[in-house]
């Protein structure tokens, strides 16, 4: 790429098919076309958009989110798969780098999964959400620190995160000594109400400027009709509107196009990579305004695996025998894995 390119970004916000991971499908391939058709590099669509976020989860008592839960499986993403191919050969179709958000089926559980797809269709990284907030924590499980990567990808150097693990400041913080040029930033929408809309302009704007990367972030839509089928009860409908923030943010913390807070569309703006320079020689946070002999980051970015066979008894002993206050979960502590 060249030292300073223009890349050309498109945030969607968009309404999933909540009755099959098919339709939704088409919406994701439809929006890709029409991107395309916009000279788009980069497209970023909202969290677990694929087949759909489980809304459910949030306005049912957990005793009745059985028949939800069991159909979410039956429509959940299995990576890869059907649906990953086909998602592969449109971003080849355009030389499209894509983020898309899963629900991913990997056997017996259900993940929050980001994706990027580079623009010849390849999928670079595969990262799953480490904690999955209050109610999602009935839905899926636990993701590890081997997802916490920026992706080489024809747009630049790509990042992601989900929701508010924007709020887990050394997960941002893993994602910034990696140098991300563009943070994909994915959130659920039609969830809480107008305040979270407004935490999302917070956190994406800081996150901007803390980083000084390009942060697109894409929520997701629901109609009125879409709430109706989700809960009859008027007072929980209340709970699925509001909460929408499409927007692309620079890393001055500005806005390059006017946010999208509700109904669908697509936000798009041109990413002049000369703005990351210019920010971050006033303040480089993993550069010369850091101080690593005071503070700095280790992470544990093997995966987290449930069978992990050692080859010897030596093996066997020197994990058994490892510090507790030096281990972290998962395994025994081994200092090359750290990143600082």
């Amino acid at each position: 790429m060249a030292s300073n390119p223009i890349v050309r970004a498109a945030a969607v916000q968009i309404s999933p098919d909540l009755t099959s991971c098919k339709g939704t499908l088409e919406k994701v391939l439809n929006a890709m076309d029409e991107a395309a058709s916009k000279g788009v590099d980069l497209i970023v669509f909202p969290e677990t958009f694929l087949p759909y976020y489980p809304y459910f989860s949030f306005v049912y008592p957990a005793v009745a989110c059985g028949p939800e839960h069991l159909r979410l499986y039956e429509e959940a993403v299995t990576v890869p798969g059907p649906v990953t191919d086909a998602v592969s050969e449109r971003a080849r179709k355009h030389g499209m780098v894509v983020v898309l958000g899963v629900n991913e089926r990997d056997n017996g559980s259900l993940y929050n999964t980001q994706l990027i797809f580079d623009g010849d269709g390849s999928l670079l990284l595969k990262r799953r959400k480490i904690t999955p907030t209050y109610h999602e924590r009935m839905v899926w499980g636990q993701g590890d620190g081997a997802g916490l990567k920026v992706a080489e990808t024809m747009a630049g150097r790509v990042g992601a995160l989900a929701c508010w693990e924007h709020y887990n400041p050394l997960a941002r913080y893993a994602l910034m000594t990696q140098h991300e040029q563009i943070h994909c930033s994915q959130f659920p929408g039609s969830l809480v109400g107008p305040v979270f809309g407004d935490q999302i302009e917070a956190t994406i704007r800081h996150h901007a400027l803390e980083s000084g990367c390009f942060v697109v972030n894409a929520t997701g839509w629901l109609t009125d009709e879409q709430i109706a089928s989700v809960t009859t009860d008027e007072k929980l409908q209340q709970a699925l509107r509001g909460g929408c923030n499409t927007a692309i943010i620079s890393p001055e913390g500005k806005h390059l196009a006017p946010a999208l807070t509700e109904g669908e569309g697509m936000v798009i703006a041109d990413l002049d990579f000369s703005l990351i320079t210019k920010r971050k020689r006033m303040m480089d946070s993993v550069g010369h305004y850091a101080r690593p002999e005071l503070l700095r980051l280790s992470i544990n970015d093997e995966p987290a695996v449930c069978r992990q066979p050692l080859s010897t008894a030596s093996e066997f002993r020197a994990d058994a025998l490892s510090s507790p206050s030096t281990a972290p979960s998962g395994g025994a502590y081994e200092p090359e894995n750290d990143r600082a």
